[in-house]
Order: C-alpha cells, then sequence, then structure tokens
C-alpha cells in the first residue's frame, strides 16, 4: 500500500457541552458556510508501551467513518503545523489487536527504536463539519465540532468525555482565518484545548527532564546531544520518505552529535563505539548527500552561463551521469536506516541520554570547564591548517564549531561570535572542497561527451571556472582564518 502525505495546519479549543457556537460568518474573510455534515468516528491508538512516540509529539492510530477512515501518522510540521501521513484501510475487521501497517511503522522506527507498537486507546468521536468558504467560493478553512468519548487500553477501562472544537486550514495562506477563528471563539467565552491531541488528553505524553545547558558541564553536554538526538530522530523519518535535504541533515545531526562525543569525551563515560558507530552512518550517507551536493553545483553553474556557451546537450548528460549513482546511493540509505548497525547508534544515544554516568569533572560549571575543551578544539583545527589539506582542516574547524554550539549557551556572546566566524571559515573551505571534487567530474563529462562526437567546450569552461574557484579559496582563506583566530572565547 503507498502512503499519502497531507499538511494540517490546525488549532483545537476546548468548550462545555452546552456552550452555544458563534457564527463562523462573522469570522474575517469568510463569506459563505456550507454544513453543518454529521460524521461518526471510530479511532484506535497505538504507541510504545514507554510512550516512545508521544515523546515526539507523534501519533498512529486506525480510523472508520468520515471522508479519511484509514491509518494515520502525524508528526510535528512546526506551530500549530503537522504531517499527517495515510495508509488505507485493508479488508482486516476493525480491531485493536491489529497491527499497524508496515509502511507506517517503519516510518517510527528512529522513534519506537523496534520497540513493539501495541493499542493504548480507543476514541469514538460524534462530529459536525462546517466548511469555509472565502472570496469566489474558494475553501479557506474547516471547522469541526467534536464530542468524544475515550477508553485507555491498558486494563484500567478509564472513560472520558469533552466536547472540543478544530479550525483547520484549507488553503495554507489563509492564516489570517485562522487568527480571525481565534478571535471569534475568544469573543464567545472558547479557549484553546490545553492538550496538542486528543490521545494526549487522555493518555498524557511522558514529561522529559532538560538538562541546563548552563549548569554542569556534564548538563551542558548532555542538553547538546540530546537537541541532536532529537535532530537524527526526526530527520530520520523525512530521509525515509526521501525529503529535499533530509539525508544531509541526518548526516548534519550524526556529526555534531560525533564531534560532541570527541571533544567533551573527557566529561562523558566511554562512547568510542558509539563514535565508531556514528562515524560509520556519516559515511553510509556521504555519497546521496555528495552526489546531490556535485548536481546541485555544477546544475547552477551550467545555468549561469550565456546560452551561446552552452554548446551541445549539457544539462541532459549531466542528469544521465548523475541519476544511476544517486539511486543506488538511496538504497544504501534505506538499508542502512534499516540496519543492525544503525539501530545500536539510535540505542546507545538512547541509554547515553537516559542513565548518564559521568566523571567527577562534569559536574563542574559548564562556564568554567566547556572553553578549556573548545580551546583543544581551535588548537587541533589550527594544526590541521598547517599539517593537512584544506578539506582535513575544514573537518576539524567544523569540529570547532560545533564545538562552539556545546559551549554557546554557558560562554555567551564570545561564543556566538567565534561560531559565527567558524561557519564562515568552513564555507569557505567547503567551496574550494565542491570545486576540487568537480574538477575531475567535469574531465569525465567532458571526455565523454567527445567519445559521443559531442562538443566537449563547456565542460573545458566549467572546469576553468572550478580551478578558478579553487584559486581564489587558496588566496583568500587566510583571511577568514585571522578573522576566526581573533575570536578566542576562552580568554573572556
Amino acid at each position: 500500500m503507498s502512503v499519502t502525505s497531507h499538511a494540517e495546519t490546525e488549532r483545537k479549543y476546548e468548550t462545555a457541552a452546552d456552550t452555544k457556537l458563534p457564527k463562523w460568518s462573522d469570522i474575517p474573510g469568510v463569506t459563505d458556510v456550507h454544513g453543518p455534515r454529521s460524521e461518526h468516528l471510530s479511532a484506535v491508538y497505538f504507541d510504545t508501551a514507554d510512550q516512545r512516540l508521544a515523546r515526539y509529539g507523534a501519533t498512529l492510530r486506525r480510523r472508520t467513518g468520515g471522508a479519511d477512515a484509514g491509518w494515520h501518522l502525524k508528526v510535528p510540521a512546526g506551530a500549530d503545523s503537522r504531517t499527517e501521513l495515510r495508509v488505507p484501510l485493508d479488508d482486516r475487521p476493525e480491531d485493536a489487536t491489529n497491527a499497524p501497517p508496515d509502511e507506517l511503522a517503519n516510518l517510527t522506527l528512529a522513534m519506537t527504536r523496534g520497540a513493539a507498537l501495541r493499542p493504548i486507546a480507543q476514541l469514538k468521536t460524534s462530529r459536525r463539519v462546517w466548511e469555509l468558504a472565502g472570496d469566489g467560493g474558494r475553501p479557506v478553512a474547516e471547522v469541526t465540532d467534536d464530542r468524544v468519548t475515550a477508553t485507555r487500553l491498558d486494563g484500567s477501562s478509564n472513560v472520558d468525555e469533552w466536547r472540543e472544537l478544530e479550525v483547520e486550514l484549507a488553503d495554507a495562506g489563509a492564516t489570517g482565518v485562522l487568527a480571525g477563528a481565534e478571535k471569534v471563539l475568544r469573543k464567545a467565552g472558547i479557549r484553546r484545548a490545553g492538550h496538542s491531541s486528543k490521545l494526549a488528553r487522555v493518555v498524557p505524553p511522558p514529561s522529559v527532564a532538560i538538562p541546563d545547558a548552563k549548569g554542569t558541564a556534564g548538563e551542558a553536554v548532555l542538553a547538546y546531544l540530546g537537541g541532536q538526538f532529537d535532530a537524527l530522530v526526526t530527520q530520520d523519518l523525512l530521509a525515509r520518505r526521501d525529503a529535499q535535504d533530509a539525508v544531509h541533515q541526518l548526516r548534519v545531526a550524526a556529526r555534531r552529535l560525533r564531534a560532541a562525543l570527541r571533544v567533551y569525551e573527557r566529561l562523558l563515560p566511554d562512547t568510542e563505539q558509539l563514535r565508531t558507530d556514528l562515524r560509520w552512518l556519516g559515511r553510509q550517507l556521504a555519497d546521496a548527500r555528495d552526489l546531490e551536493v556535485q548536481e546541485e553545483h555544477l546544475s547552477a553553474s551550467v545555468g549561469t552561463l550565456p546560452t551561446e556557451l552552452v554548446v551541445g546537450p549539457v544539462a541532459a548528460r549531466l542528469t544521465r551521469h548523475f541519476s544511476p549513482a544517486a539511486a543506488a546511493a538511496r538504497e544504501t540509505v534505506i538499508a542502512t536506516l534499516a540496519s543492525k548497525r544503525y539501530r545500536r547508534v539510535l540505542d546507545g544515544l538512547a541509554r547515553l541520554l537516559a542513565q548518564p554516568d559521568l566523571p567527577r569533572r562534569a559536574s563542574r560549571p559548564a562556564a568554567k570547564e566547556l572553553p578549556k575543551h573548545v580551546r583543544r578544539a581551535y588548537r587541533k583545527t589550527k594544526r590541521r591548517l598547517s599539517d593537512d589539506t584544506l578539506h582535513r582542516a575544514r573537518k576539524a574547524a567544523k569540529r570547532y564549531r560545533y564545538a562552539l554550539e556545546v559551549a554557546e549557551p554557558a560562554m555567551g556572546k564570545t561564543a556566538k561570535k567565534a561560531r559565527k566566524r567558524a561557519k564562515d571559515f568552513t564555507k569557505v573551505l567547503g567551496a574550494h572542497q565542491d570545486g576540487t571534487v568537480a574538477q575531475p567530474v567535469l574531465r569525465d563529462l567532458g571526455m565523454q561527451a567527445h567519445m559521443a562526437g559531442e562538443n566537449g567546450f563547456t565542460y573545458g569552461l566549467l572546469l576553468e571556472q572550478e580551478r578558478a574557484r579553487c584559486a581564489l579559496v587558496e588566496e583568500v582563506y587566510p583571511a577568514f582564518w585571522r578573522r576566526l583566530a581573533k575570536a578566542r572565547p576562552w580568554h573572556a
């Protein structure tokens, strides 16, 4: 079964059973109201025994009744917004013991880490629906009036009943309607719901203790690791869906985690195996990301050339060159995310964050302890500039930048300034790396074009542009380094 995606932006409101509703035509931007129509919905919600989906604000349900009956996985997508992934119902009878379809269960693997999904609550809803239209009859929003009966399926058989309203945009650009609806509802004495989803009211999500990034050194590092672990989990689902830039962001999260574990290893228990596994993960994702960067870079370069300088089917040859390799790299990404070793990465990070056995020095104040580790990361970057290629210097500078990210809450503005300069420095060196990688590709493409009887002029022109780009970086990067070197936050 195929998975379809639906973006929803909505706000929830709670009200008493006998509250009189306002006129929806009073909402600014609404010119016509259709309805109400009635629906009767039944939904069984699934999560792990320790609510791992709820930990990430996700819900998974099997719903019958209404226009969108099916399996629904909802994940956060910004303020008031969620992405709903849907799979149609199969021909099995409605039963709370039905297992979620693999198409959705697999998308939750980074959140669940393989723990079994089981039914946790059943909600029955009697719903009235109004469709709101704007100028020209354009649908702008939908209002639902829900009377809900919810039963926990944990053996307690607790039953809860309530009434709530939802205002959901039908047009993503009609945000003014959402704000206008809020004013009309508030005037009627109706306030925002205290829960993000119906399930959250029935089975409240577990509380998560967030370490104080300005407290002890250990707390600062754990706070950063926790944030990057959350980023990795979020990007995992998007990467499985082949969303734009998701593999890149997944790789960045893995790199940040590994850098923090390495730079601040004296404040943590032994994480050598975890760092090794994160390095493996980054390498497994590298081809997909590098090919994406190369194609975007070269396509953009072709796009900037005057038409008369693009001789032959250059764009088509670029596509033919990159498409097979990108497809193979995509298969590697999918296999990696399904592997036992990747699961070990997730489990290792979860254990470290849940039960950190920190050494004594981790209890020192972050503002005093972290600068020592930042300074070491800076010195390593400086050595790389003296001893190695610019690419290795760039990787060391990224570690320094990530070390500053960890320390910034405790060290303040001086660390922020250094971090921004480190970002500028790595961006400049990144341009050199792009040019270095592009040159052999352009030579190969030029030769292929020549062998096929095409004119290789454009490939030669692009090759010279890349050489010039690298030469320019080699000329200007010392100035960026000097600027970065002046920002030494450990002296503040």
